[in-house]
């Protein structure tokens, strides 16, 4: 892959794009840049190795359901992410065309990033770039769900035993919806964060 094309190729999408050689080096830029607000973060395993929800919490409102606050549900945190100025998710799939992938199991992730904030942060390692946008559909079908349903223990899909999609019809099934960013939603502040390492799934 050629960098310099991606990231161009993004900016020709609408997009904001910031780049960093480490995930230390993006998230001080996002604890730098998100300051005194209110954020929402997407269920990211990507986030969750930049440590961004500790670095933020101290200086803003943060709502993220992988960390629900004594006394609060899930359902509640997911519902508070909905208000937040800000917004944090990774994606699925990228390609090099500059399209952006990802796949849902509720609709939460695929929601808030379309529709609701200010400002939303599209953070990600180099191993989600594909080719094309058909390629990041294969990648996020056959490499992300899979590897994110073994993370949640949904034993019930196929997948869970396999590196492939099955298109099966479980109700563990974690691959509900399929959303791809074509071009910048408008009305709202759209910024890729790019990191040159291999991050989440």
């Amino acid at each position: 892959m050629e960098t310099k094309t991606f990231l161009e190729n993004l900016q020709k999408r609408g997009f904001q794009v910031s780049s960093f050689t480490t995930k230390e080096e993006a998230a001080e830029y996002l604890n730098s840049v998100i300051d005194q607000t209110s954020v929402g973060m997407a269920s990211s395993v990507t986030l969750d190795e930049l440590g961004l929800y500790d670095r933020l919490k101290t200086h803003n409102e943060v709502w993220w359901h992988w960390r629900v606050p004594a006394g609060m549900s899930d359902r509640e945190v997911r519902f508070r992410e909905r208000g937040t100025s800000v917004y944090i998710s990774s994606v699925n799939g990228a390609a090099e065309t500059g399209e952006l992938v990802n796949i849902d199991n509720t609709g939460n992730r695929v929601a808030e990033t379309c529709y609701g904030h200010d400002k939303v942060f599209l953070v990600f390692g180099r191993n989600k770039v594909a080719e094309n946008l058909e390629k990041a559909i294969e990648r996020a079908r056959n490499v992300a769900a899979p590897k994110n349903v073994k993370r949640m223990n949904r034993e019930g899909t196929p997948c869970a035993f396999s590196d492939h999609c099955f298109d099966c019809q479980s109700p563990d099934r974690i691959c509900r919806i399929l959303m791809v960013f074509w071009e910048k939603p408008r009305g709202a502040q759209y910024e890729v964060v790019y990191i040159d390492e291999e991050l989440g799934y």
